[in-house]
């Protein structure tokens, strides 16, 4: 359950808002929604990859573990990667357009575990303006905002260029255990290698040829996952 309003200065000028990371606030995922808008920042961390949406609609994923409920970037200090992608990092703020105009308002889970009375980080400041910590939410909320706007038409610029092609991710940690992760999509880098001029040209004019490089360079974040998860397996032997 939700209880999702208007975030104000009037009605919310005491609120603080715990920042760290933890399974308490839902960040023992394997998988997490991310955006074109912050590939380059997530394709220094994570393996990018795509899937399709229950409507058949592609998406963009950072691989963070190999089970279920796994995040392999969390440990006893909290959240270790040098960036955490914006849905986990916006905590209980959210986005909704305003009706009569269209305006894209912040809006606050009331009963988000991160809103505790009296611990962390305030929203506003005692006169009433936005804290540091709301303006970095607010940037957050800028990143998957933009981002939503322009996902379809970066996947179906990747489309009409052919660059989209199931992957099989197959991780053998040792002769006993291996992974295969299904349904999922990556570019494709020998179709890539071989757009013309004109195709290169199209998409970097789109917005989206840095997007597709930084798409397939993150693959190579595949090795930091194995080496994550031996690590673990090797405490809790």
């Amino acid at each position: 359950m939700t209880n999702r309003v208007l975030l104000n200065n009037v009605d919310h000028g005491d609120l603080r808002v715990v920042t760290g990371h933890g399974a308490a606030f839902g960040d023992d995922i394997n998988q997490v929604l991310i955006f074109s808008t912050e590939f380059e920042a997530v394709q220094r961390e994570y393996p990018i990859f795509f899937r399709k949406d229950a409507d058949g609609a592609f998406q963009a994923v950072a691989l963070l573990g190999l089970d279920r409920d796994e995040n392999l970037f969390l440990d006893g200090h909290g959240w270790n990667a040098r960036y955490v992608p914006a849905v986990q990092q916006r905590g209980p703020f959210s986005i909704a357009l305003r009706e009569r105009d269209g305006e894209p308002m912040i809006h606050v889970d009331l009963d988000h575990p991160r809103i505790r009375s009296g611990q962390g980080e305030p929203v506003f400041l005692p006169a009433g303006g936005n804290s540091p910590y709301l303006q970095h939410v607010a940037r957050l909320l800028g990143v998957i905002y933009d981002g939503l706007e322009i996902g379809k038409a970066m996947f179906d610029a990747f489309a009409a260029h052919d660059l989209i092609e199931p992957v099989d991710v197959e991780i053998k940690l040792d002769e006993h255990v291996q992974y295969d992760l299904p349904d999922l999509y990556t570019i494709s880098q020998e179709r890539f290698a071989g757009l013309d001029g004109a195709a290169l040209e199209a998409l970097h004019r789109a917005g989206f040829l840095a997007a597709a490089q930084w798409t397939l360079s993150s693959l190579g974040n595949v090795g930091t996952l194995v080496e994550l998860k031996n690590r673990k397996r090797a405490r809790a032997a």
